[in-house]
């Protein structure tokens, strides 16, 4: 069971690693997909930037506002 720890780093990994064994419980694995695991962590500690920020206001026009 995962506990809450002071450092946020320390706890995206804790928190990556906790639903990653999870998904690989649930999914009936017979072997830790230790692979798995590594991207679990470099994913929590790099996430993949937002696939779009919007518009800012400034870019806004008549044809675009929505």
């Amino acid at each position: 069971m995962a506990s809450e720890h002071p450092d946020p780093r320390r706890q995206a990994i804790v928190t990556a690693l906790t639903a990653e064994l999870e998904r690989q419980a649930a999914t009936g694995a017979s072997r830790i997909d230790v692979d798995a695991l590594a991207e679990a962590v470099e994913t929590a500690l790099d996430p993949a930037p937002p696939a779009s920020e919007g518009r800012r206001p400034s870019e806004l026009n008549a044809t675009n506002d929505d």
